[in-house]
């Protein structure tokens, strides 16, 4: 098995790559807006982005982005353990992980509509908050970030932009679907836009009995958005999201856990005002991400459970103010300013009483936590010659607590022929320490420093028959040092981690005619430094193929030495994966789907002591009126 999925996936990056030949015209311009601030031409950012939109994101039916990501963007691996739910705390999966940097350690990061969202305490992103419900595209930027969106940001950031009608009129959809270990996914939202006015509105419902006992998920949310053009320059938009979700952690299987639950709640909010004046567009806006979590860390004896919860509090809230302009032919000058204010408070009650027992934070009395963050950034993009793009930019970081860091980040964008793009850059990412690294039990030290990485990157871009044709390159090299690790002899938490990773990742879509298209990806890390949930190879084939009324979606992905553990007896894990999904329009209305994963009923794991499911199968439909 493991030699067929390799042949499959060297044969279609063969056979696209062969294509590379083809005479050619002007290329598809992708238009993006991360890694800029304002909307910008992908062929002149130094920076690689992705981006996966809604017809994407929707085609298999998944209630949460993060599956699909993995599959269509080289090099970001995600870690699970069941059909549905990620969960928290010790264990949990969700970790987003990209060229051996993770989402889970805070070193990736989560935007919506470029606002940060991780939780507060712990600084990582929370997986079960990112749902389908509320993307209209996600773009991701692979590589560090820092110099725009500040600490957390060192490995790279996924921005999910969300929906927003375009043109007037009222749509109703809904999406519901059942199917293996008592799998249920539903989903009903409302968009409507008349003249100025434009709104959305999704609910979601979503649970699993999962494959294991003691491992269920339940979750509900809803989601808001307005807009209103206030005029032919300004337009003022506003959103709300809560989600809440209660998992169960069965343990490993060498070490089961009994009543390892958790409740959770999150959200978000914004409120932003943007400007449009041709050469100038920009944008003030305020933004909080917040939660809630009670976890009970369960027990190995059933007989002996525990007698508390851990409670934890948290909020980031933020301004956000920036400008993009043009001063001179060929120029793009963007400045902004980051305020950050982040609040967290643990503690934990008795289950009996519900009275406060403790409070976790060592050198904290209350178990309270404030710190401010506030910085300034400037870019400047410049072409030159019509083919050439100069880009610099620098931030600079001030933290309450840490101190103040300086970002630099410089590239290249080469356009020597018309339909292809090679690129060069540099950057430093960072990290600030999170509060559970300082302040919240053993093994937590006040006087940590930010983590520090440097990468370099060069990339090739190429669009072909007639922008039905289209690959990629990447080579990059991380270098990073200050990365926070703990000193098991004296429990206490160090700067003197490393990271030196270097790797090779290839894309290429072809859309073959109005029925069939084939998308594939291949990431290739070796890491001088092994980390847990990071592939040694990741690759990936996809095919659709449309014949009114069918639909048939695939996809095959192979990962090779993905760690399960590292240090003195490291543990990898290879597998190979088959997912499709056949679709059904029954009426212009009215669409039925199924969809089976792990076709080929691989045995494997992702986490060590957590066997992933077998065959698994969902059907449902999808109403649009």
């Amino acid at each position: 098995m493991k030699k067929f999925c390799i042949a499959v996936l060297l044969l279609a990056a063969t056979t696209v790559g062969s294509f590379a030949q083809t005479d050619s015209i002007i290329p598809l311009k992708d238009q993006v807006v991360t890694g800029a601030r304002q909307v910008s031409d992908i062929r002149h950012l130094p920076m690689t982005v992705s981006v996966v939109g809604r017809d994407v994101l929707t085609e298999s039916a998944q209630p949460s982005i993060l599956p699909t990501l993995m599959q269509e963007i080289p090099g970001l691996m995600l870690t699970s353990r069941g059909m549905m739910g990620y969960g928290v705390s010790t264990n949990a999966a969700g970790g987003i992980n990209m060229r051996g940097l993770s989402g889970g350690g805070g070193q990736m990061m989560v935007l919506i509509d470029g606002h940060p969202q991780y939780q507060g305490i712990f600084g990582h992103p929370i997986a079960d908050s990112y749902q389908t419900s509320i993307a209209e595209r996600v773009e991701v930027l692979r590589g560090p970030a820092s110099v725009l969106y500040g600490s957390n940001a060192m490995g790279g950031v996924i921005n999910i932009v969300t929906r927003q009608p375009a043109e007037d009129g009222s749509h109703t959809y809904v999406t519901a679907g059942a199917g293996s270990y008592g799998t249920v996914q539903s989903e009903i939202g409302h968009q409507i836009k008349q003249g100025r006015f434009s709104g959305t509105a999704s609910a979601l419902y979503n649970r699993t009995d999962n494959h294991r006992p003691n491992m269920g998920f339940e979750q509900y949310g809803g989601y808001l958005k307005g807009g209103y053009e206030l005029g032919s320059h300004w337009n003022l938009s506003a959103d709300a999201n809560l989600n809440h979700f209660n998992a169960s952690n069965p343990g490993p299987l060498s070490s089961p856990l009994y009543d390892a639950d958790q409740w959770i709640t999150r959200g978000f909010a914004s409120l932003a005002l943007d400007n449009h004046y041709g050469s100038s567009t920009g944008a003030v806006s305020v933004y909080t991400s917040f939660g809630q979590h009670k976890i009970d860390d369960g027990s190995n004896d059933q007989t002996a459970p525990t007698v508390r919860y851990f409670r934890s509090k948290d909020y980031l809230a933020g301004v956000s103010l920036y400008q993009s302009m043009q001063l001179l032919e060929g120029n793009r000058l963007t400045a902004g300013i980051d305020y950050q204010h982040i609040y967290g408070h643990a503690f934990y009650i008795s289950k009996a009483t519900g009275d406060v027992m403790d409070t976790p934070a060592a050198s904290k009395q209350s178990g309270e936590s404030h710190r401010n963050e506030i910085a300034a950034y400037v870019d400047v993009r410049q072409d030159l010659l019509g083919w050439i793009t100069l880009d610099a930019g620098i931030r600079v970081d001030h933290h309450s607590v840490v101190g103040t860091e300086w970002i630099p980040q410089a590239g290249l964008a080469f356009r020597l022929i018309e339909d292809g793009t090679l690129k060069a850059m540099a950057g430093k990412g960072f990290r600030n320490p999170t509060m559970r690294e300082m302040y919240l039990n053993p093994p937590s030290t006040e006087d940590l420093e930010p983590e520090r990485t440097f990468n370099y990157e060069l990339s090739w871009k190429q669009y072909l028959l007639d922008d039905r044709l289209s690959y990629g390159v990447n080579l990059y090299y991380v270098k990073g040092d200050n990365l926070i690790v703990t000193n098991t002899v004296i429990m206490k938490n160090e700067n003197t981690g490393e990271i030196e990773n270097y790797g090779a990742e290839f894309e290429a879509a072809w859309q073959v005619n109005d029925k069939l298209s084939l998308r594939t990806n291949h990431a290739y890390l070796h890491m001088e430094h092994p980390v847990i949930s990071a592939p040694e190879y990741a690759g990936f084939l996809g095919a659709r193929y449309q014949m009114n009324p069918f639909s048939v979606q695939l996809g095959l992905q192979y990962i090779d030495n993905l760690y399960t553990a590292v240090g003195a007896t490291p543990q990898k894990e290879s597998y190979c994966l088959l997912n499709a999904t056949l679709g059904y329009q029954v009426t212009k209305f009215l669409k039925c789907w199924v969809r089976g994963e792990n076709l080929l009923d691989q045995d494997y794991q992702i986490l060590a002591g957590y066997p992933m499911p077998g065959a698994n199968f969902m059907a449902g439909i999808m109403l649009s009126l």
